[in-house]
């Protein structure tokens, strides 16, 4: 089956950090731009952040920008979404989603795509 595999989420305190890590199974990431949305109750989905092939274009949201970091291990084929100084409103179920159509170029996450793959997500709650 192919599908994106998400992990890291969990129940972290204001101010704390996680790491989310995006696989594939069943294929690679190889030319893949790679997403990642989230979504909180009630909430409409919102785009978070954004990586290209093989890793030269990344872009973020004003809301986590300085904050999250986006990467990727081409070898390990997994991506990353390294987030630091967290925040309760960055709860939210966060999915990962891959593009082919960007080819090598910048990737954007104004607006949502049609995305050859999603995952399952993986839920992030910030509370103290």
């Amino acid at each position: 089956q192919l599908r994106l595999v998400e992990s890291g989420g969990g129940l972290v305190q204001p101010g704390g950090s996680l790491r989310l890590s995006c696989t594939a199974s069943g294929f690679t990431l190889d030319y893949y731009a790679i997403y990642w949305w989230r979504q909180a109750p009630g909430k409409e989905r919102e785009g978070v952040s954004c990586i290209s092939y093989p890793g030269r274009w990344t872009k973020y949201a004003n809301a986590v920008k300085g904050r999250f970091t986006i990467s990727r291990d081409n070898p390990r084929d997994i991506v990353y979404l390294q987030m630091n100084n967290l925040k309760p409103e960055d709860t939210a179920v966060y999915y990962c989603a891959a593009d082919r159509s960007p080819g090598s170029g910048p990737c954007t996450v104004a607006t949502e795509g049609h995305y050859d793959y999603w995952g399952q997500g993986t839920q992030v709650t910030v509370s103290s």
